[in-house]
């Protein structure tokens, strides 16, 4: 398959991502073209597989925000807009995914690093949004990140045993996604630990920053997808 063919691949089925997203109220359609250049930029430095990270976070996301959205609405924490991400949403989640596609893409010798951790930041994704989307409904019993005293269902920085589990669970499908595209190796454990950093931290920025009003949610989990990219570039150069 020539270069060209298979970018026209990934341009087709991007597009067409891209218009079920809107047509199905997933995404905005700034959303969708946001989501679309960032796709681009992330097959381009890392592939299929790549942009297969891409779908399983948005995929497990989608699902995760669905369920039980009725009780969802009936507490209160159902998301805004009525599930329908925005582009400041998508650059959030995937922003820094794209950014190292790029740098993937331009300078190849940093092309293997930059995967991984672009891995990292999808990890932290994916166990964020499981985290708090299935873990207010799933939770029994929820406490402050910072203190471990009860805390509110729903409320910045509160995190649940239930919550944090699934959120780890989707991370290791994240891991493990990555293996199968990249190979085996240490790096499944690399993005566990890179995904669970970024968990915690936007928790721990959730109850802080975030809940004085100092930092968006958006800007919250971007730090948390760049977060989940260091810790596993860390790791990476620490232990590899």
């Amino acid at each position: 398959m020539t270069d060209f063919f298979r970018l026209g691949v990934v341009v087709g089925l991007l597009g067409l991502g891209m218009a079920y997203s809107v047509r199905a109220g997933k995404l905005t359609t700034a959303a969708a073209w946001t989501g679309g250049a960032l796709g681009l930029l992330i097959f381009l430095g890392s592939g299929f597989a790549g942009l297969a990270l891409l779908g399983l976070f948005f995929g497990l996301g989608t699902a995760a925000s669905s369920w039980r959205v009725a009780d969802k609405r009936r507490l209160g924490l159902a998301e805004e807009n009525r599930g329908r991400r925005t582009a400041g949403q998508v650059l959030a989640n995937a922003g820094v995914a794209g950014l190292l596609g790029l740098l993937a893409w331009q300078w190849p010798p940093a092309a293997p690093l930059a995967r991984l951790m672009l891995a990292g930041s999808f990890a932290a994704a994916t166990a964020d949004t499981l985290a708090s989307e299935l873990g207010n409904v799933c939770g029994r019993r929820y406490y402050n990140i910072l203190t471990f005293r009860p805390g509110t269902r729903g409320l910045n920085g509160v995190v649940s045993l239930e919550g944090t589990a699934l959120g780890l669970a989707g991370t290791a499908l994240l891991a493990a996604a990555y293996c199968l595209g990249f190979g085996w190796g240490p790096a499944f454990w690399w993005l566990l630990v890179a995904g669970t950093a970024g968990n915690l931290a936007d928790s721990v920025l959730g109850a802080t920053v975030e809940r004085r009003g100092y930092l968006a949610n958006n800007a919250v989990n971007f730090l948390n997808t760049l977060t989940g990219a260091l810790v596993a570039g860390g790791l990476t150069w620490w232990l590899g």
